[in-house]
């Protein structure tokens, strides 16, 4: 397993389950976690059982993203911080709930990338940064205007950003999960109308649990990877393949 050595890294939405996960995973592969979402009291819990830091700032102010880490040391940044949204068709979404999604999931990712690779740059050491995604940016999901939008749109910033960073040695790349079976998730995919027609077009025919999106989400940023930049990695137990 490739150990990460003490390598400072900034997991994002940090206090879900995915990010949990995440920093669970890399604080057992030897990184230096700084773990972020809006509110430190969230965070509190994870830091007392993986040793984390905690680093609370908003994804929707770019004051709050640049105070946050301007001087902040980072070899790594997981995006993982996000927003649901709602379930609603293009013609009947609230645009105030699309702008919502795409304030947090697309825009506050890009803030992200553009002050954590500031410190990557300057430290000189190259790096590596992983986007949360979602198999909704690949395929098209009934309900999922906005929040399939700000998907696709990070995928997008994905490509550009591992386009652009890759003169300094640092990596790009995406994963797109399934669904995670969260409480959060239950409320839409677990009605049987929902669930069970996804369910039997996905090959695996099972949803996913948050250590199996952590655990690419990991390798990826690890050296493991240190070849690959500038992809989408579908997490979807082969959803999007058929």
């Amino acid at each position: 397993m490739w150990g990460f050595d003490g390598r400072p890294v900034l997991v994002t939405g940090a206090s879900g389950g995915i990010g949990g996960a995440t920093v669970r995973q890399l604080v057992a592969a030897g990184a230096d976690v700084v773990a972020s979402a809006r509110s430190k009291p969230n965070l509190e819990d994870l830091a007392s059982k993986t040793g984390c830091r905690a680093l609370a700032f908003d994804l929707t102010s770019e004051d709050s993203v640049r105070g946050a880490l301007e001087g902040l040391d980072v070899w790594g940044v997981v995006n993982c911080g996000g927003f649901g949204g709602e379930i609603a068709t293009p013609m009947d979404t609230d645009i105030a709930v699309f702008d919502q999604v795409i304030s947090v999931n697309a825009r506050g990712a890009l803030l992200v990338t553009k002050y954590a690779s500031r410190s990557m740059i300057r430290l000189g050491k190259g790096g590596s940064i992983v986007n949360v995604s979602s198999q909704a940016a690949l395929v098209a999901l009934a309900g999922h205007i906005s929040y399939g939008s700000s998907k696709a749109a990070l995928d997008n910033i994905t490509r550009v950003s591992a386009l652009e960073l890759g003169k300094y040695n640092i990596r790009v790349n995406s994963v797109n999960p399934t669904v995670v079976m969260t409480p959060m998730s239950a409320f839409y995919w677990g009605r049987p109308e929902i669930g069970e027609p996804f369910l039997k077009q996905m090959p695996l025919g099972r949803w996913a649990t948050e250590d199996e999106i952590a655990a690419p989400i990991v390798f990826l940023l690890g050296d493991g990877a240190s070849m690959i930049t500038g992809v989408s990695l579908p997490i979807d137990g082969g959803f999007t393949c058929c």
